[in-house]
């Protein structure tokens, strides 16, 4: 493990890189915001092991170290983080060129593509109302779509100046290109949430037009750094099963 992560430690309901357990106590639960984190210490290439806590049994320095605040936090040299924002600009700076690789992204829009779609979803899912459900569809639907646009709109340097010819359609991998970066990391662990927990409880599916999406999350399920941080499909389902409201008439 390099030098500088002797005394770091990321907590997602644990200590150094631990994650709150699935449901069987053991397994990686639910937590998009600590995968985000996860992403970019696998992307930097820093070496770290996760470690699972059951919550029903959480330790006692968990409790102490960051009273009043939820997990994942980070602790660097007795310092506490708790804003993941915060602890991302961190990890940027600190693990930064030449020794590790930089993972903002290079355009700014990148940065806020789908940045609604997460407080859709999640004012579909927890509706109760089965009159308001069409229109909530359709706010994730439109939220969605306006992603799956600027997945499909050529990037900058996609567009050849000396082509007669237009480039109509991006073919890159992810959000800035074909790299992942810290854009991808924070989009795509509740992305993952959305068409996992849709699905389950609301027979709700990604349209099939959207092939900008569709490639997207292709890309990102071929990725280790993807899928090797990702809580399993049950876990997550699990997680959502009292979120997820069931729909009436009054």
């Amino acid at each position: 493990m390099p030098e500088l992560w002797r005394n770091v430690a990321v907590w997602d309901s644990g200590s150094f890189l631990q994650s709150s357990a699935g449901v069987d106590g053991e397994s990686i639960g639910n937590c998009p915001f600590s995968q985000r984190l996860f992403m970019i210490l696998w992307l930097k290439g820093v070496v770290f092991n996760v470690t699972t806590v059951d919550l029903k049994r959480k330790p006692a320095d968990l409790h102490n170290l960051a009273p009043g605040t939820h997990p994942p936090f980070l602790t660097f040299n007795g310092e506490v983080k708790t804003d993941v924002n915060k602890i991302e600009e961190f990890l940027e700076e600190t693990l930064s060129p030449p020794k590790y690789p930089r993972l903002a992204a290079t355009h700014r829009e990148s940065n806020t593509a789908g940045i609604d779609i997460f407080s859709k979803f999640s004012a579909f899912i927890k509706n109760t109302k089965q009159q308001d459900n069409s229109s909530l569809e359709r706010g994730l639907t439109k939220a969605l779509k306006k992603l799956d646009d600027y997945l499909r709109n050529p990037l900058s340097e996609e567009i050849d100046a000396s082509s007669t010819e237009e480039a109509k359609v991006s073919k890159r991998k992810f959000l800035d290109g074909d790299d992942l970066t810290l854009a991808d990391c924070n989009l795509l662990p509740k992305l993952h949430v959305v068409k996992i927990v849709t699905k389950k409880y609301r027979n709700y599916e990604f349209q099939a037009e959207m092939t900008g999406l569709w490639r997207y999350l292709k890309n990102a399920y071929a990725r280790d750094e993807f899928i090797n941080t990702c809580a399993a499909d049950r876990e997550i389902e699990i997680a959502y099963a009292d979120v997820a409201k069931r729909l009436s008439k009054s």
